[in-house]
């Protein structure tokens, strides 16, 4: 039986997700899903995209009452076209003018804040609950400047600013997103983002050193000799000590990545609002995510992708119930009020044009 609530948040009772969903349920559409896919030589992907969206939004539930999805194949279909002709235009214009190469960063720079001012709108009016459908209103120079320049700021900054990048990004998601009328907001305080993000960085910071270290001591045994540096020294050997320190650098970014990203979610969920009033909620542990996606990803390797929609499930699942929300009132109520206003206010997406440009 499904719980309405449980647990409390700021002496409210939390509402949390629950995901019905099941792997034995999924695996069907999956497996169409690939062998569709490979037959239309990949074509088939953006209907692919829809199957599963459709189940996975269909499977979430609030309150007894899923989401849905309303994205056609052919919109995705058409958002990805529109995106690989820009690649190739680009490459083609490099290739006979090289010179203008210089100015492809900028040419990005330009038109990657628009596909993800518009690939945010898209998936937000494409879904719905209760009838409502979502919305996005942010702008082109908003994901500029959110996204771009604070993706900038963290890299140039080799990660310390990571924190007030992604407390830009989110201000732009979340400050910009509407459920019918009512809109989303987020305030997330810095010093709770740098909370969660110095572990992730000693991660990176204490593990690259130590994977560097033991990177040049391998090239050293390999190349040094005691008459210098073994000019001789084969090849495989030398790629075998660079390769040794890279790929397990790369893991522990990755490790790190998700360390942070979980910390992350849970400091803006919990500083985001509905309406104003209605509080978001997340408490996804940590360690427990990191399990989740690391035995997911032996699995799914040791049974040659057998079991992902198995490791999809299980950590679409945990997602889901370690999320919810904390209303301001009766639940029914308000969520009445939401209805009645809301449905109105989105109609006009019903039939609405529109591309998912994927992201």
């Amino acid at each position: 039986m499904y719980e309405a609530a449980a647990g409390s948040f700021a002496g409210r009772q939390v509402t949390r997700g629950e995901f019905r969903g099941s792997a034995s349920e999924y695996f069907g559409i999956w497996i169409v899903n690939i062998l569709l896919t490979i037959i239309t030589l990949g074509i088939y992907s953006a209907w692919a995209k829809v199957r599963r969206n459709r189940y996975f939004y269909g499977s979430t539930f609030v309150d007894g009452h899923s989401f849905d999805y309303h994205a056609r194949g052919l919109q995705i279909l058409i958002g990805r076209v529109i995106v690989l002709a820009i690649l190739i235009v680009i490459n083609l214009v490099t290739t006979f003018v090289p010179l203008l190469a210089l100015a492809a960063p900028v040419i990005f720079a330009v038109v990657l804040p628009f596909l993800l001012a518009r690939g945010l709108r898209f998936s937000a009016r494409v879904t719905s609950y209760r009838n409502v459908r979502f919305d996005f209103t942010g702008t082109t120079w908003g994901a500029f400047k959110s996204v771009v320049l604070g993706g900038l700021v963290a890299i140039l900054t080799l990660g310390i600013l990571a924190p007030l990048s992604s407390r830009w990004m989110y201000r732009y998601i979340f400050n910009n997103l509407r459920y019918g009328d009512r809109p989303f907001s987020t305030d997330p305080r810095l010093g709770k983002l740098y909370r969660v993000w110095w572990p992730a960085f000693a991660v990176i910071l204490i593990g690259g050193v130590a994977v560097i270290a033991v990177g040049v001591a391998l090239y050293m045994a390999m190349t040094v000799t005691d008459t210098g540096i073994d000019e001789n020294a084969p090849a495989a050997l030398i790629f075998a000590a660079v390769y040794g320190t890279l790929i397990p650098y790369l893991l522990l970014y990755w490790s790190a990545s998700i360390i942070y990203r979980i910390g992350v979610r849970n400091v803006v969920m919990n500083a985001s609002l509905l309406d104003g009033r209605h509080r978001l909620f997340s408490d996804m542990g940590r360690r427990r995510y990191f399990w989740i996606v690391v035995s997911n990803l032996f699995v799914t390797v040791l049974t040659l992708g057998l079991m992902r929609p198995w490791a999809a499930v299980r950590e679409r699942r945990y997602s889901v119930e370690h999320s919810g929300i904390a209303f301001d009132g009766d639940i029914g109520e308000v969520l009445a009020s939401m209805e009645a206003t809301g449905s109105a206010a989105t109609a006009e997406y019903l039939d609405m044009e529109g591309f998912d440009f994927g992201f």
